[in-house]
């Protein structure tokens, strides 16, 4: 709607301020011409008058059509073919091997070792001891303590204090204004303008088309074919199976020999300096002693040997000639002929004439004076007194007295006397004899035998069918769908527009382009 309005507005402007050469012809949607010897039309008189009509329009439609083509579709097939192949089977055998072990020979032995034990002798004895002890007496005492304590004293005052106010006073005045106006005033003017209208001419034609049709034509032939097939042959035979089974050998490893420290026992000795018995700590000395042995448990194992009687099959080849169909396929043209019909249009140009009113509008100023009334507010100043009550406050100072009691602590010595008893430890020697047991470890060679397993990897024949693919061509149809086209004339309403002539009835008759 807002576009509609913009094209409005633009197209009356540009009437409007056009003087020579204005295009406003309704568009080219109607043509008139006023009648001979009429004067030009008013604004009223030239007022649009609108009717329904209807023109032959043509469309191409584009109608679908379907037709069969071919093409070429490769499928694979698989032939089956024996081939030889050659696998290694892993055997196992078992060689002799000799080692040497040492065995360790362990023998206990034992030696006396002479050591001193302190004994512990206690004696109870008793002694007295003094000290002194201090007892608290408390004593009761009294004092006087002054002091000042301030008391408040408010007293009332007056005073008048003086401010200025201001109040408004109002006053009303007026002025003259001058101010342009402008008026419009419209003028009717008229022109005639040229236009050229194309009207459509059509023509009907016809023409031969020839085009090129490619047809399938499908052949079967025959081919002679080799095949080599494996016909399978069974047969039996006795094989030796090396088989066996695992022992569990237990070998025993001496233990390593280990240097350790040894303390001899220690004895109690007593301190004349500290009045009491000191502990002594015995002799060190390093000696070899071996760890007990140790038992490694292995697995061994045990071959034999059997003989089994086994199913066995051999494949042998045989030539097989047989034939395969296949088919071919050519394309065949063939040249064909159709009739198309189609139309030309030409445009034929055509003038006409037709007259255009319009209104032209110019601005005319005028001078306009109007009385304005404002208002004026001017502050005038005021004073004003008024009287303020406060009160003030003084601090007095006052002195007080009090007692205070207190207490006062004295400490007064005084001597105790106690019996304390204590025991005293007397460590005396005592000698002693022991036998020591210890561990002593030779080694002795031992010559051992062992199977130790290898592996032989043996080459064996054998036969296996495989699938070896080839493409066979077919021809498979399929649809294609193209467009025709056609033309289709139907009828189109339109609305055209033109101005109401202003001629009379009698004048109508000699018009030639009136309605």
């Amino acid at each position: 709607m807002k576009t509609l309005q913009g094209v409005l507005t633009l197209a009356v402007v540009a009437v409007a301020l056009s003087a020579t050469d204005a295009s406003g012809a309704y568009f080219g949607a109607a043509s008139y011409r006023h009648c001979a010897g009429t004067t030009p039309a008013n604004y009223c008189s030239a007022k649009q008058q609108c009717y329904t009509t209807t023109k032959t329009c043509k469309e191409v439609v584009y109608d679908q059509q379907q037709y069969t083509c071919y093409k070429t579709v490769y499928d694979t097939v698989y032939d089956e073919r024996t081939v030889d192949c050659v696998k290694n089977v892993r055997e196992t055998h078992f060689k002799e091997c000799n080692y040497t072990v040492c065995k360790p020979v362990y023998e206990t032995k034992y030696r006396t070792v002479n050591y001193t034990v302190c004994k512990p002798v206690y004696e109870t004895r008793t002694k007295d001891v003094c000290y002194t002890v201090c007892r608290p007496v408390w004593e009761t005492r009294t004092k006087d303590v002054c002091y000042t304590v301030c008391k408040p004293v408010y007293e009332t005052f007056t005073k008048d204090i003086c401010y200025t106010v201001c109040k408004p006073v109002w006053e009303t005045r007026t002025k003259d204004v001058c101010y342009t106006v402008c008026k419009p005033v419209w003028e009717t003017c008229s022109k005639d303008v040229c236009y050229t209208v194309c009207k459509p001419v059509w023509e009907t034609r016809t023409k031969d088309v020839c085009y090129t049709v490619c047809k399938p034509v499908y052949e079967t032939h025959y081919r002679d074919v080799c095949q080599t097939i494996c016909r399978p042959v069974h047969y039996t035979k006795t094989v030796q199976v090396c088989s066996g089974h695992w022992d569990t050998q237990v070998t025993e490893c001496p233990g390593p020999v280990v240097t350790k420290v040894i303390q001899e026992p220690g004895c109690w000795t007593w301190d004349p300096c500290r009045c009491c018995c000191v502990y002594q700590p015995g002799e060190c000395r390093t000696v070899q002693v071996q760890c007990p042995p140790r038992r490694t448990c292995r697995k061994v194992w045990v071959p034999e040997v059997q003989e089994r009687t086994i199913n066995c099959v051999r494949y042998e080849k045989e030539v097989v000639t047989k034939q395969v169909p296949y088919t071919t396929c050519r394309m065949v043209p063939e040249t064909r002929t159709k009739t198309c019909t189609y139309r030309v249009c030409h445009m034929t140009s055509e003038k006409r004439v037709k007259t255009v009113t319009y209104k032209r509008c110019h601005m005319v100023p005028e001078k306009v004076v109007k009385t304005c009334s404002y208002k004026v507010c001017h502050m005038v100043p005021e004073k004003v007194v008024k009287t303020c009550t406060y009160r003030k406050c003084r601090m007095v100072p006052e002195k007080v007295t009090k007692t205070c009691t207190y207490k006062v602590c004295h400490m007064v010595p005084e001597k105790v006397v106690k019996t304390c008893t204590y025991r005293v430890c007397h460590m005396v020697k005592e000698c002693r004899t022991k036998q020591v047991p210890y561990t002593t470890c030779r080694y002795e060679q031992v010559t051992c035998t062992k199977r130790v397993p290898y592996t032989v990897c043996k080459p064996v024949h054998y036969t296996k069918t495989i699938r070896t693919p080839r493409c066979v061509p077919r021809q498979v149809p399929y649809t294609v769908t193209r467009c025709v086209p056609r033309v289709v004339c139907k009828q189109v309403p339109v609305t055209v527009c033109c101005p109401a002539p202003t001629c009379c009835d009698d004048r109508r008759k000699g018009c030639k382009n009136c309605g």
